[in-house]
Formats: structure tokens, sequence, C-alpha cells
């Protein structure tokens, strides 16, 4: 994978530590011929100290940069398999608070992996403009942050203290994002850019989209950041077909939290699926 020609220098969080932290662990994949991998994990999910073997399992078996899904009870963007996870962690207790423990506890046992904590605007917000929610996640050791419902358009605020903070905020884009304000949102996005590979909520897919690698191509064209596709990756040949297309990364969520089985509890199913991902993201150039 080759580095667009003509990008500029992003604006917004990019320029974070958190930022350059996430855009680094993008480059050392490419450097190595791989797109990177971006696994998912639901914070307290079936239990604190299960989420926990789950994160650091993603860790072991090759991620990237981990994303931690922060239950929420009203998960707009999130398909039946993620609102279920994320309904059993507030069950068992997941807070807020517990919930920067956890990201907190992965950073001190895996130094070397970017944490970007996933989360709804109400969790970080709450009112105000989240200085409060920015600095003790940066504190616990997370590198980026994805506010699943905000947007550019009311962002500022919060990227001016999450910059503060070192925090990257990543903003997402959609099939149906506009191109021009596409290139917009990315000029804005730190670490890395989200790309929604479909309308729709998250959940595993037997397949993607007929004109996901179209897609791709046009919102990495656009962006000066590396760009992650998410929703809906699901399986091997996803992310092979998504390398091949030119994405800097893949997300997969709700097919890791399936793997979990029924209880939420197989760690080494989990860790076949991860390895499998990515081994299956080092076809660039073939």
């Amino acid at each position: 994978m080759t580095a667009r020609k003509g990008a500029t220098a992003a604006i917004g969080t990019n320029e974070t530590a958190g930022g350059r932290r996430i855009g680094a662990a993008f480059a050392a994949a490419r450097a190595q011929g791989r797109t990177a991998l971006v696994p998912y994990v639901v914070a307290g999910y079936p239990d604190f100290n299960t989420s926990l073997q789950t994160a650091l399992a993603c860790i072991d078996m090759g991620a990237d940069v981990l994303e931690v899904g922060l239950p929420y009870s009203d998960p707009l963007a999130d398909g039946a398999t993620l609102q279920r996870a994320s309904s059993a962690a507030l069950k068992a207790g997941a807070t807020f608070d517990s919930s920067i423990e956890l990201v907190r506890q992965i950073a001190d046992l895996r130094q070397g992996v970017p944490l970007v904590p996933m989360c709804y605007a109400n969790q970080v917000l709450g009112g105000g403009d989240g200085r409060e929610a920015a600095k003790r996640l940066a504190a616990a050791g997370a590198a980026g942050i994805i506010v699943a419902d905000l947007t550019p358009d009311e962002g500022a605020p919060f990227e001016a203290v999450a910059r503060d903070a070192g925090l990257a905020v990543v903003y997402l884009v959609a099939p149906t994002t506009p191109p021009d304000r596409r290139a917009a949102i990315a000029s804005r996005s730190g670490g890395f850019l989200y790309c929604v590979s479909l309308v729709g909520v998250t959940g595993a897919r037997a397949s993607l989209p007929a004109d996901v690698a179209r897609l791709v191509r046009d919102v990495r064209a656009a962006s000066p950041v590396p760009v992650g596709v998410g929703f809906g990756v699901s399986t091997p040949a996803h992310v092979r077909a998504l390398a091949r297309a030119g994405a800097d990364g893949v997300i997969v969520a709700s097919a890791l939290v399936d793997a979990l089985g029924p209880e939420g509890r197989d760690v080494a199913a989990l860790s076949r699926l991860v390895r499998e991902l990515r081994e299956a993201g080092a076809t660039l150039g073939a």
C-alpha cells in the first residue's frame, strides 16, 4: 500500500500524542504489507475480568489498535449483537468508571497498542464539554475516542478539550456522506477516519456491499489520515477484500462478540478468529 498523493496535514486532533500513536500503528502495519486490524471488545462483557482477558487476547493475537466499547443503555449505532453484549455488561455492573478502569488495566498490561474507547455523547459530554471525561480517559491510557453520535458540526468544543488531553477524536463517514462533506470530516478526524461500510447498524454480515471497494477508494483519496473500515466486517474473506480495495485498517466488532459464544466466555474461539483476521490482512499487493 502506498501513501496517498497530495495528502495534507489534518487539523483537529490528529497531531495530539494519541493521534500520533494511532497513526504510527497504522503506518507500522502498512510497512509490513498489512491492513491494520482493529478488534472491538465490550467493556465489562460478560464481566470485568473476562472482558480484560478478551482485550488482552485480541492484542496478543495481533491487534494493531483496540477499540473498547463503553456499555450504554441506548446504543443507537449498534446492532443486536452489540446491544445484547452492552445490556449484559450493564446488568453485570459495568459503569463508565469501571470502563475507564478496564482501559487503565489494558494499557498497563499491553503498553504498545493504542486504545480507542467508543461511546456516545451523553456518556462523555453530560451536558458539558466533556473535559473531565477526556482527561480521565487520557490518564487511563486511551489514545483516541470515537463518539458515535457526535458530528464535526457539534464536535469542536469536545475536540478542543480532547486536544488538551492529548486524545484523538475519530469521526465517522458513511456511504451516504456527500464527497465534499466526506473530505471536511476527514480533515477533522484524528488518528484515523472510520468509514462505515454500509447503511444501517453494526452486525456481522455474510457479505459486504457490492460497491464497498469503490467507497473505500473514494474515502481514502479524500482522507489525509488512515481509513479504517467497519460495520459488517466479519470474516477473513471480508478482510482480504478490503485490503485489496486499499483500506488502511479493518474494524471487527459483532463477529468477535459472536465468537465468544452465548455466555461471552469462549476467549479461545475469539483468539482463533482474531489470528485468522490478522493473517487475512497480510495480502497487500497480492
